[in-house]
């Protein structure tokens, strides 16, 4: 299954019985803004997910870690998805916290799921309707997860012989500024393509031709940003551009930085 779907193609969707819509918006600067927004209007059918309380647990490696796969699957049974359900993740950001759903449900073995191209930005802009309805959810049989695939840990990042990518913005990979975390400055070794620069200019979608450029060659690579969230987009980006075997390093900058016995690098190279 394709890893994006249009506005358009959502809508003719929308009266299928195997859809399930997640409205996963969240904002680091206001993480209860998300729910809030969703209560004021959402893509009918949607269900609201917070990436805090539904796709990371409090204590783990980094700010955002992953939920147990065992709390993962009381998650997805709660909010009424099957195995055979079509899934569609939006955010009003780009897909910068959509694309950790996505990449959830990949990794727990779920290959039904897409990110909608431009979020809820490009879903009004294209004309369609929101609500503030909010669906009767069933509980649903969603299959146990045994496991999460194609996750490192720091102690595999350290001893890494591939590609290593940082999503964040450049002056943070640079170590100019770090409004979060322990300390500034990047993973050395590690390159820098913000996730920001697979969005066509101007816009909330993607640009595959871009994404296909930025990407080639990185197959196998470990994807890191602060918190393990929109290191999905540029993983998102990586499938999109037929780049295989891509990692996430779940607990990411905010892990790693928190150790300070880890070498750090600074400055515009990889070091």
């Amino acid at each position: 299954m394709r890893a994006l779907i249009s506005p358009d193609e959502l809508s003719a969707s929308l009266a299928r019985r195997d859809l399930r819509i997640f409205d996963v918006r969240w904002y680091l600067a206001d993480p209860r803004a998300g729910r809030a927004e969703y209560g004021d209007a959402h893509i009918p059918g949607a269900i609201f997910v917070d990436l805090e309380a539904d796709l990371s647990r409090e204590t783990g490696p980094g700010r955002h870690p992953l939920p147990t796969p065992r709390e993962f699957t009381e998650t997805l049974r709660r909010l009424g998805l099957d195995k055979d359900h079509q899934v569609v993740v939006y955010d009003a950001s780009a897909g910068a916290t959509a694309a950790r759903m996505w990449w959830m449900l990949r990794s727990a073995g779920h290959a039904r799921v897409q990110v909608l191209d431009g979020g809820l930005v490009a879903w009004r802009a294209a004309g369609h309707p929101t609500t503030t309805a909010v669906p009767v959810v069933r509980r649903g049989h969603f299959p146990s997860i045994t496991d999460w695939t194609g996750v490192v840990d720091a102690p595999a990042v350290a001893a890494w012989n591939g590609r290593v990518i940082d999503a964040r913005a450049a002056d943070r990979y640079r170590g100019e500024h770090e409004p979060i975390d322990p300390a500034a400055g990047h993973i050395p070794g590690a390159i820098n393509l913000p996730f920001t620069e697979n969005l066509a200019h101007g816009s909330q979608q993607i640009d595959l031709e871009a994404t296909s450029d930025r990407f080639t060659g990185m197959e196998g690579a470990v994807v890191y940003c602060g918190s393990g969230v929109t290191a999905c987009h540029n993983l998102l980006a990586m499938e999109l551009a037929g780049v295989e075997g891509g990692v996430l390093y779940e607990g990411s900058w905010s892990d790693w930085s928190a150790d300070p016995s880890r070498p750090i690098a600074t400055g515009p190279d990889p070091g």
